[in-house]
């Protein structure tokens, strides 16, 4: 039996890129319609995933420090309950000066900004940052 596809590839070879209309239809590398790992998150996705899932991965920096701490005020401070140890212990969290202390108030936390130690420790209070490695942070 003959096979013609063979017959017709070799009828037009030495023509400019046959099959494709004129030349400038076929300028550079845009005709190739995911010849390779082109189209991988489009037309060659489900063959990506099964064969290939670690060309879908993302890569580049990341942050050293991603985490950012939440903030909590002076205001909201007033109102919390201390601990079993006398202190009122804020993992990840940062103090800030906004608002002002009716009382004194023994704190543990991630971060406290330069006023609200001023402020804690004019209305009678203490302040401990919890660090990395410290016993506290468990």
């Amino acid at each position: 039996m003959v096979v013609r596809i063979e017959k017709r590839k070799r009828k037009y070879l030495g023509t400019r890129r046959w099959g494709k209309g004129n030349i400038k239809n076929a300028r550079g590398k845009g005709d190739r319609g995911g010849v390779g790992n082109a189209g991988a998150r489009k037309h060659n996705f489900t063959w990506m995933t099964a064969k290939a899932p670690w060309l879908l991965s993302r890569k580049g920096f990341t942050k050293w420090n991603p985490a950012m701490l939440e903030e909590t005020n002076l205001r909201e401070l007033g109102s919390m309950k201390e601990g079993s140890d006398g202190y009122i212990t804020l993992k990840g969290r940062k103090v800030l000066s906004n608002g002002s202390l009716s009382r004194p108030v023994k704190v543990k936390a991630s971060g406290f900004s330069k006023k609200a130690v001023e402020k804690i420790k004019a209305a009678g209070g203490e302040t401990v940052v919890l660090g990395a490695g410290s016993p506290d942070d468990a």
